[in-house]
């Protein structure tokens, strides 16, 4: 359980979090981020702290070919070293014969993208977007305040994930951003 919900503005990519780790009926607000840096990249993630833990300690970001646009790299070679890293680590599942991961935003040079189970990567036109079971809260409330020129990024950020948590009994605060 989660809400996980990110934007752009001004070229600048903005991942915030809630801090609840459910599980079933029982929540525990954790200290440790669902949102943060690596490398160049910023991330924010659902489905599983230890996904989280690898995506942020354990991945070595590969080095971006220029010959390959901004998604094709996301697409290949970082997906890729992301696979790598689930398998190694013992995180990702085979299920049908497909690998299967987890959910997570991701900012990278000015944009946000989705990597979704399958380790697809989508990107969304609306400029921003939400994982986790308070996404479609999110989404609503985003496509609102989105285009309200008189909040900040953190502030629309706030203020989403505060309207999710008082309707997702899987989303809690304290929340975190962090920007790239």
């Amino acid at each position: 359980m989660t809400c996980i919900v990110g934007l752009v503005d001004n070229g600048k990519v903005y991942i915030g979090g809630d801090s609840a780790g459910c599980a079933g009926y029982d929540v525990r607000i954790r200290e440790d981020q669902k949102v943060f840096r690596n490398g160049n990249m910023v991330f924010g993630f659902t489905t599983s702290f230890r996904m989280g833990q690898l995506l942020q300690y354990c991945l070595n970001i590969p080095d971006h070919d220029p010959r390959l646009d901004d998604f094709k790299y996301l697409c290949t070679d970082f997906m890729d070293a992301v696979i790598k890293c689930f398998k190694d680590k013992g995180f990702a599942t085979i299920e049908d014969g497909t690998v299967v991961g987890g959910q997570f935003l991701l900012g990278y040079k000015g944009k946000l993208y989705y990597v979704g189970d399958d380790f697809q990567v989508g990107k969304d036109i609306d400029g921003f977007d939400s994982v986790g079971c308070g996404m479609y809260y999110a989404k609503g409330a985003m496509a609102i305040l989105y285009k309200d020129s008189t909040l900040t990024a953190e502030e629309k950020i706030i203020k989403t994930l505060t309207t999710v948590a008082e309707y997702s009994a899987g989303v809690a605060g304290p929340f975190n951003i962090v920007s790239i």
